[in-house]
């Protein structure tokens, strides 16, 4: 394993950004940044030996500072939506910013995604660090974070994350890496094919909060129990995928244990044979279909604009709005505990 460092830019105060280049022995490589702990590229060849950058991006580093789909970056503190921006621990109620109306997503406009990470290579890794301090977007208590990527020479991308807090606060983390196996140029991915290992998905209302109930997948508008084309049912009105233009959903994994590596699912393109196999500790995943790429993205790392459904996010993580319903896994962090969640994207071909 090869990695390389070099200074990307310099944002405004004059803080340097660093793009980590990774590179294995089948001539892969893997483009990590500080801002946002972010993926920036994964080049990977097809089954014809093409190679291809299958992630969506950028071309200018500072595009990378509050793009609405949070390109390729690790999301907190808390991952997907807490209804109303509202939330009670411990018998205090917090109240935290609407960026996403009515609710509070993505950790806010200033959250993990859109800061700046140490970072160092430690042998054949790559670590960012941060620190949140208490009342950062409204949450409480400090939090010291640590995502941790490894790629191996068998095309096995690594996330680990880790977090420590001084007081119980919610923590729920995740990549938001937008996938298109057949580069990140080519087009739209509703012609990729998804299998999850779920055969429930969450209940969504109109505001995308879940309800709490658990919707079975088997012959619905959402039924990924096997192999089946992202963009099939995408005007369907099962669970208000209409409404949201495309899947936005949360799947609930089958089987799962916590601290535990268990699969979540696979996506592949047919006109290129690549395909990946996602694994994660995490209890479930949201994938995202891109419904909204056109109108906030900037300048592409391939110089356009991305269109509506350019990418897809499979981002494994602990149920939406989590920290208001005490049905679903806790994501709150205690004094003490050490916050541990692997995902694993393993690229392959077929």
């Amino acid at each position: 394993m090869i990695i390389e460092q070099n200074i990307w830019g310099v944002t405004p105060e004059g803080e340097a950004i660093i793009i980590y280049t990774m590179k294995n022995a089948l001539g892969s490589e893997v483009q990590l940044s500080n801002i946002g702990a972010g993926v920036v590229s994964v080049k990977y060849a097809d089954r014809n030996g093409n190679i291809d950058d299958v992630v969506l991006g950028y071309k200018e580093p500072m595009s990378y500072f509050g793009d609405s789909a949070a390109s390729g970056k690790t999301i907190g503190r808390v991952a997907n939506r807490i209804a109303y921006g509202m939330m009670t621990i411990e018998g205090v109620e917090y109240r935290l910013e609407v960026n996403s109306a009515p609710n509070h997503l993505h950790g806010g406009t200033k959250g993990f995604a859109n800061c700046l990470w140490e970072s160092r290579v430690e042998t054949n890794r790559v670590v960012f660090s941060l620190v949140s301090e208490d009342g950062d977007q409204g949450y409480p208590h400090e939090v010291t974070v640590e995502a941790i990527y490894d790629f191996d020479d068998e095309n096995n991308l690594e996330i680990t994350y880790l977090a420590k807090s001084d007081g119980t606060t919610p923590v729920n983390l995740t990549s938001h890496i937008y996938w298109n196996l057949a580069g990140e140029a080519s087009g739209s991915v509703l012609d990729h094919e998804l299998k999850l290992n779920a055969s429930r998905v969450l209940e969504s209302d109109e505001r995308q909060i879940p309800t709490g109930r658990l919707l079975p997948m088997k012959g619905s508008a959402q039924d990924f129990t096997d192999w089946n084309r992202l963009g099939k049912d995408i005007g369907s009105i099962f669970n208000h995928i209409d409404l949201f233009r495309g899947h936005d959903h949360f799947f609930v994994v089958d089987g799962w244990q916590k601290n535990i590596l268990g699969e979540v699912g696979e996506l592949r393109c047919e006109k290129t044979g690549r395909l990946i196999k996602v694994l994660s500790s995490q209890p479930g995943c949201t994938v995202y279909t891109g419904n909204w790429l056109a109108g906030g993205c900037p300048t592409t790392k391939s110089g356009g604009r991305y269109a509506d459904y350019a990418g897809v996010a499979i981002a494994c993580q602990t149920h939406p709005n989590a920290v208001n319903n005490p049905d679903f896994p806790s994501i709150l962090l205690h004094e003490g505990e050490l916050y541990c969640n692997k995902i694993v994207f393993q690229l392959r071909n077929y």
